[in-house]
């Protein structure tokens, strides 16, 4: 065999085992890639997104859309040819699978956390915008879970109302904390609670729940990567009653993420004129009781996603404004947020047609 056929037969074969293995030999990654935007002032799947009842509501037009992103499975194992192919790609990204499912993390778990994420980012955008307007919502301290064969477990329930922790009022969550973790494992800590059966009873009659109890529950020492202390197993949260109506109807979506868009779209159906003056808007940012705007994962994807949707402006949490100037798709403007207040601020400036007021995300932050 002449020395080049043997040289190009050897170079082929070589070629064909590299892809062979790059198609076999799987890589710890995971994608990352633009998912569904949606205008929160619209309907999605046939009916608003937004529903209000009990209170007058306006007119309202052009866009607010959350964004989302997928990712793919906790089981999906990446070969290095997929993982090239999304790393030259500019629709996706590709990231350590350990980064969107920590700690051997399962699908389940992980849609069973979005879930739950997404249920109080629901109730923070309520709560955000109804303060935002001088709404009075009542709120109060619960046990928001109870950790499985924990001590607190069959003597404290998710949704027990905590009045007071040894005789001390508690007015948010962190006073939990505090109160437990000033003694010592194997000290007993007295719950003051308005049991959830009672409390629920309470909020359908409309009244104030009156009946409490006192539990008392044997701490232990923590078992999780933290400093040692004494624990009882629960994670406390925060429930509100409002005053009329608000139900946001979206599936299959998950994450704390769209919590500003929610709260901006509740805030443009309770108040008269548009928000955004007819103009496509998009966003992102998580939102506390408070309005704060928080950061997001995957920034640069949900960017991608609200241009191709047909965004001019993109609500971005000043946190992210960094890695989303680093690549901002071509006629999409990236405006910095780190509150409620901030984002009403640049929609006036938006409708208004004053951009150049906007205050714009640059590489620096």
């Amino acid at each position: 065999m002449p020395r080049r056929t043997a040289t190009m037969l050897a170079s082929t074969l070589m070629l064909i085992a590299l892809l062979c293995a790059g198609l076999l030999i799987p890589v710890p990654y995971a994608e990352m890639s633009p998912g569904p935007t949606v205008n929160t002032l619209g309907d999605h799947q046939g009916e608003p997104v937004l529903q209000i009842a009990g209170h007058k509501t306006y007119p309202t037009d052009g866009h607010l859309n959350m964004t989302t992103v997928r990712v793919t499975s906790a089981d999906f194992r990446m070969n290095l040819v997929e993982a090239v192919y999304g790393w030259l790609a500019h629709d996706s990204k590709i990231v350590p699978h350990d980064t969107l499912y920590p700690d051997g993390k399962t699908e389940q778990q992980s849609t069973q956390e979005n879930a739950e994420e997404f249920s109080q980012s629901q109730e923070s955008a309520k709560v955000a915008a109804l303060k935002k307007l001088g709404i009075t919502v009542k709120s109060w301290v619960i046990v928001s879970t109870v950790v499985k064969d924990s001590p607190a477990q069959g003597r404290l329930h998710a949704g027990d109302v905590i009045k007071a922790v040894d005789g001390t009022a508690v007015r948010q969550p962190s006073d939990v904390a505090k109160l437990i973790t000033k003694h010592k494992p194997g000290q007993n800590v007295v719950f003051t609670v308005v049991p959830v059966k009672e409390q629920a009873a309470a909020e359908k009659e409309q009244r104030t729940a009156t009946k409490t109890q006192d539990v008392t529950v044997t701490t232990k020492t923590s078992d999780d990567s933290g400093a040692r202390r004494a624990v009882v197993g629960i994670s406390p949260g925060t429930d509100h009653t409002f005053p009329f109506s608000i139900d946001i109807k979206l599936a299959d979506v998950g994450g704390p993420s769209a919590g500003l868009m929610f709260a901006l779209g509740i805030y443009d159906k309770l108040t008269p004129g548009s928000l955004t003056g007819g103009k496509f808007v998009a966003g992102t940012g998580t939102i506390d009781d408070n309005g704060t705007v928080g950061p997001i994962g995957g920034i640069e994807m949900k960017t991608v996603g609200a241009r191709s949707r047909g965004a001019q402006y993109f609500l971005t949490p000043a946190d992210n404004c960094a890695a989303a100037a680093k690549d901002t798709p071509s006629g999409l403007t990236l405006v910095k947020v780190k509150t409620i207040g901030d984002a009403l601020g640049a929609l006036r400036d938006i409708r208004s047609g004053d951009s150049a007021a906007l205050p714009k995300c640059t590489t620096k932050g």
